[in-house]
């Protein structure tokens, strides 16, 4: 049986979904975007099964329209048109997932989940996603928590520039991480943190990084863990300097005000180039009690860009993709719930990287 998917979105994320849900022959896909360029790529890339939409998706009666009749929506829109579409899925009766990092918005999608008679999913990503996804299987082995560290970084596999960084996802998503209240749980407290702070550095496979406070990446585990952990944080991995850097952009010049983020944007995308070539590091480490001892457990995991049905796509690309796409197949196999808010953590981590997508975590 055929799913109807509809896709609002097809930037660069959006591009790799459709790349992955088109070659299974499962869905069939209508994708909307008012990007003329980014249409006639699509027309042009030849997928199968999909049907292509010019459309203002910031219009909430033409995206009302448009979700009409299917099964699945998902956003690969910036995260300030999240509220807008999860409304109108709710309203048309469609189960719901999107990408954003952004807490204020995954709020609002929250309270729209009440009450749904379809499932809302919404942080299906990379990080907030298969990270919480990670962190939750690694955890639930322990009789007692005390810390969850997670820690992910998109990073360009030759850095280059004195950032040591390229553009990989979304330029307003990145500028957001760096910009907004992080979330933590210290001393078994929820509390608020900044972000581009409590850095630190490590060494893994004898490539050295530091990690810093950025938001949205815990998704809602603070939720699930409140109460059974004593410390848990969330930090993006870069190459050394680069916190530094950003820091004196967002900080120092003022870029970072809500305001004057729109120069920030157009300077990153006027000088740091995008790159395929591209390498997503993964890494949780949980300490705990177990069996009456003090123990550490620990994920790493690198993954590449690759060249997947034809199409190379960055390891960014991949991930994100392949992690909505996974949780899209999982809910419409009956693996997840059906009807109101499902975390990422819900999740089994086996059943996903069992997952036709997110066996891409495991190549």
């Amino acid at each position: 049986m055929t799913t109807r998917l509809i896709l609002l979105g097809a930037g660069k994320i959006g591009d790799a979904i459709l790349n992955l849900l088109s070659h299974t022959g499962d869905y069939i896909v209508t994708v909307a975007d008012r990007d003329p360029a980014r249409m006639a790529h699509v027309q042009q890339a030849g997928f199968a099964n999909v049907t292509t939409v010019d459309a203002d998706l910031s219009d909430p009666v033409v995206v009302a329209n448009l979700i009409k009749g299917h099964d699945v929506t998902l956003s690969a829109c910036p995260y300030f048109l999240t509220p807008l579409i999860a409304a109108a899925a709710k309203q048309a009766g469609s189960h719901y997932f999107d990408l954003t990092e952004d807490v204020e918005s995954t709020r609002i999608v929250k309270q729209l989940a009440e009450g749904a008679a379809t499932a809302f999913v919404p942080q299906c990503g990379l990080a907030p996603g298969f990270i919480s996804i990670v962190a939750n299987d690694v955890a639930r082995r322990f009789d007692s928590l005390r810390d969850v560290n997670m820690r992910v970084g998109a990073l360009p596999t030759y850095p280059s520039n004195a950032l040591k960084y390229n553009l990989t996802w979304s330029t307003d998503g990145l500028i957001n991480e760096y910009c907004n209240p992080c979330e933590a749980i210290v001393d078994g407290q929820l509390r608020e943190t900044s972000p581009l702070e409590e850095m630190e550095h490590f060494s893994l496979d004898g490539v050295d990084y530091e990690a810093f406070n950025t938001s949205g990446g815990l998704g809602t585990l603070c939720a699930s863990l409140a109460g059974k952990v004593q410390n848990l944080n969330y930090k993006t991995v870069r190459y050394p300097g680069h916190r530094d850097i950003i820091k004196m952009l967002v900080r120092d010049l003022q870029l970072g005000q809500p305001e004057r983020r729109h120069i920030l944007k157009e300077v990153m995308e006027a000088s740091i180039p995008i790159t395929k070539q591209d390498v997503v590091l993964v890494f949780v480490s949980v300490v705990g009690m177990r069996e009456g001892r003090l123990e550490q457990q620990t994920y790493a995991k690198k993954i590449y860009s690759q060249t997947v049905n034809g199409q190379l796509l960055s390891a960014i690309q991949l991930t994100t993709a392949s992690g909505i796409c996974a949780m899209v197949d999982l809910v419409v196999q009956g693996k997840l719930p059906q009807h109101g808010l499902v975390r990422q953590e819900q999740a089994r981590l086996d059943d996903f990287l069992a997952n036709r997508f997110g066996q891409y975590y495991s190549a």
